[in-house]
């Protein structure tokens, strides 16, 4: 019978290897900044957009199998890290809700994931400016605080999965890479990030001379 350590050994290898696996565009965005891109044309958006990435797409499909013994892991490595490091489970919950409330859009991430770095690309194609959070390398490297920030982020999703990227637009919770990619897909993305946001990066809100000055 195939052990619990071998399964999650097994699911850091996968993980591992698909970092490696190209990705649908450049990572630009930077550890908990907001990332400000340069705006490019209409019809450059339009031709440069990134679909989903096919085969990251089939591995997060996958990995949400396992899903039941991460969340087993995630809470044992929380309540250990967690208390070794004397953790305030309240201040990071009051943490996550203050981030969601000061920023449109924000995201949680590993820095080694190939999940996260695809909702990056996603993200980083819509033009819209985010604010990146990124949690640590990846899960099994986690401290007290970022192995208990991630149990927190798990309650912020049915199901309870603790798995990242974490998505928030407008302050809730959309998902990770598999439900950002069904929002790019079906076009529904832009509509939630044109709601939630006021606008995008190059600076479009900053008012025209003239007008100001006849106002």
């Amino acid at each position: 019978m195939i052990s619990f350590s071998n399964l999650l050994v097994g699911a850091s290898i996968v993980s591992s290897a698909l970092a490696f696996a190209p990705s649908s565009a450049v990572i630009r965005a930077t550890s908990g900044a907001t990332s400000r891109l340069p705006m490019a044309s209409t019809d450059a958006d339009a031709s440069s957009t990134p679909m989903p990435n096919p085969v990251i797409r089939l591995a997060a499909n996958g990995m949400s199998l396992l899903k039941p013994i991460f969340v087993l892991e995630a809470n044992l490595q929380a309540a250990v890290l967690g208390a070794i490091s004397n953790v305030d489970k309240e201040s990071v919950v009051a943490e996550i809700n203050a981030l969601k409330t000061e920023n449109e859009v924000l995201i949680y991430t590993y820095g080694l994931s190939p999940f996260s770095s695809e909702a990056l690309s996603l993200l980083d194609a819509t033009g819209y400016e985010y604010t990146n959070i990124e949690l640590g390398k990846e899960w099994f490297l986690l401290g007290g605080e970022g192995s208990e920030t991630r149990v927190a982020l798990s309650k912020e999703v049915e199901g309870g999965a603790t798995s990242l990227p974490k998505v928030f637009i407008g302050g809730e919770c959309i998902g990770g890479c598999t439900e950002l990619a069904s929002l790019v897909e079906s076009g529904e993305l832009d509509k939630k990030l044109k709601m939630a946001t006021t606008s995008k990066n190059g600076g479009e809100d900053k008012p025209n001379f003239f007008t100001s000055l006849f106002a």
